[in-house]
């Protein structure tokens, strides 16, 4: 899950004298001085998936992990980011920056469904953003602080990583050298969020996300190799700036992870991600912004004793297109499980 960083996708809207063809901004008092860089439009990423504050394209990795049916974990985690966006130059635009410190808490219960393990996991963030940089040659600036929007996620192995608890689980994974799972996901972006219509800079986007996954993991002896693909559809934003419409098009999301196991609760992992599409539609007007950005991950994890660990966390992201944002994001995360 994570904070999006705004994509500068060009969008005029209406008054050609009026720069509001960015992510979440807002620039209608750009003659004067104390003009800020408001509103950043576009939420063309999600927070999703894990419970990192990041964005859909995160290559979270263990979605499919064999767990114990029955089985609580919770979490809390804090996130430092920062992001450079490259704005359209017609935008008069330059040097933008975004900062933002995250706090992030996750629930995950495990539980047998149609004679399969699953899983349900709810996230919550709270951010502190900030946006800096030069319009016209004048600084800039503009903050948001408030709740994200609700994720949840709902799991199921259809393949492989059978329903079982206590003994029984512990039994099995004894034994399971070499191990094949396949699993399919749902992931639900609700708009709970921080959402102000006179503004395009927010926190929450006012819409769902729907977000199905299928996954496949293979474990042989300590390393695990994992690949999720999934479909971001969104609804349309009725009441987004001024009363307009804003509607987007799929976002399609590729990831691979490989981990090593040292020992139970102590791994390492390394990610990449992939996604494409997205473009967006302002009252029924193209805005041929499309996404198409790489991202990469190094996680680690260490247990702290039997029922808890605290995981660390790299997620860097980079635009492929001439403009989009590059973002860097440090994590770390207090589990617990019961």
């Amino acid at each position: 899950m994570g904070l999006y960083f705004p994509r500068n996708r060009r969008i005029v809207l209406g008054d050609s004298r009026k720069v509001l063809g960015m992510p979440y901004m807002d620039l209608s008092n750009a003659m004067r001085k104390t003009a800020t860089l408001l509103r950043l439009l576009v939420p063309g990423l999600v927070f999703a998936g894990s419970i990192t504050p990041c964005r859909a394209l995160e290559p979270e990795p263990r979605k499919w992990n064999h767990l114990p049916t029955g089985t609580n974990y919770a979490g809390v985690g804090y996130a430092r980011a920062k992001a450079d966006i490259a704005f359209d130059p017609t935008l008069l635009l330059e040097d933008v920056k975004v900062e933002s410190d995250t706090w992030v808490g996750q629930y995950i219960r495990t539980f047998g469904l149609f004679d399969k393990s699953a899983r349900i996991d709810l996230t919550q963030a709270h951010l502190n953003a900030e946006w800096k940089g030069l319009l016209k040659g004048v600084p800039a600036s503009t903050a948001r602080n408030g709740w994200s929007d609700s994720f949840v996620r709902l799991a199921m192995n259809l393949y492989g990583a059978p329903p079982l608890s206590g003994k029984q689980y512990a039994a099995y994974r004894a034994k399971m050298d070499v191990e094949t799972i396949v699993g399919v996901g749902l992931v639900m972006r609700l708009p709970t969020g921080q959402y102000m219509d006179d503004k395009l800079i927010n926190l929450g986007e006012n819409r769902f996300v729907f977000r199905p996954q299928l996954g496949v993991l293979h474990s042989r002896n300590h390393w695990t190799v994992e690949g999720t693909a999934e479909v971001a559809f969104y609804t349309n934003n009725d009441d987004f700036f001024n009363g307009k419409k804003l509607e987007q098009k799929p976002l399609y999301v590729l990831y691979g992870n490989l981990s090593y196991t040292f020992r139970p609760g102590q791994w390492l992992s390394a990610g990449v991600g992939y996604d494409y599409g997205g473009e967006h539609t302002v009252d029924n007007v193209d805005k041929n912004d499309l996404m198409q950005d790489i991202g990469w991950a190094l996680t680690y994890t260490h247990p702290l004793n039997r029922q808890s660990g605290i995981k660390i966390k790299y997620v860097g992201t980079r635009t492929q297109e001439s403009t989009g944002s590059d973002s860097d994001t440090v994590l770390i995360t207090l589990s617990f499980a019961w």
